[in-house]
């Protein structure tokens, strides 16, 4: 299999490509964030390794990059840092895993042939809808180049949705994905916060994006809405 290392240390990069090539794999390193997105969008990676601590772009920022551009290679992340909201960002930001450094070039050889196992799964950071846009990580709404205010509610419910855009949805998936089960099902809770949400998120813009399907539940629609 083919891996690129993004490291710019290059006693660090020359290592892990010494270590990668022993075990049998094509390994490819850039020193810095902009030649390993131009590396990654002209070959076909079957896994990154993607250090943090880069000049320019950080590793985050490089694997926000990533996913904007397609590509969806899995990517581990090397970090000198242990806390845990680095960990979360970088997860956040497109990962699938990370080691912290110093470690083992066994469980880093491991957790490689792990991803490659799983292979390139499309896992877009933002969710878009037409020009809907939610980002989980910084739990922030927009339509168009508008920022939306939502309630915690009201943004799991638009979540639930744009995860699944074009399917029906009954009051029961919508109650499953964005309430506990403190709440009963003969409530009315789903068409009060799809009410929320049609105030919000299509009135002020003069759009319908969420359709009521009748019998069945709601539907939003692929395009994330039309005039009228």
């Amino acid at each position: 299999m083919r891996v690129l290392v993004v490291e710019d240390d290059v006693k660090m990069g020359s290592l892990l490509k010494r270590g990668l090539t022993a075990d049998g794999l094509v390994v490819d390193v850039a020193a810095d964030g902009e030649r390993g997105l131009l590396l990654a969008g002209s070959t076909a990676y079957d896994a990154i390794v993607l250090d943090v601590m880069l000049p320019g772009r950080d590793g985050f920022e490089v694997c926000r990059a990533l996913r904007e551009d397609g590509i969806w290679a899995p990517v581990l992340m090397l970090t000198a840092r242990d806390a845990v909201d680095d960990r979360v960002r970088g997860l956040d930001t497109g990962a699938d895993d990370y080691l912290t450094k110093p470690f083992s070039f066994v469980e880093l050889s491991a957790r490689l042939r792990a991803l490659v196992r799983r292979g390139p799964i499309e896992r877009p950071t933002t969710l878009i809808v037409g020009d809907l846009q939610l980002d989980p990580a910084t739990r922030t709404v927009h339509r168009g180049g508008t920022e939306i205010a939502l309630s915690t509610k009201e943004f799991a419910l638009l979540e639930t949705f744009m995860r699944r855009p074009g399917r029906v949805l009954d009051r029961y998936a919508l109650l499953e994905h964005a309430w506990d089960y403190d709440y009963e099902h003969r409530s009315n809770v789903v068409e009060v916060y799809v009410r929320y949400l049609r105030e919000k998120i299509d009135r002020p813009f003069g759009v319908t994006s969420i359709e009521t399907v009748r019998g069945a539940g709601y539907r939003l629609r692929t395009n994330g809405g039309t005039a009228g």
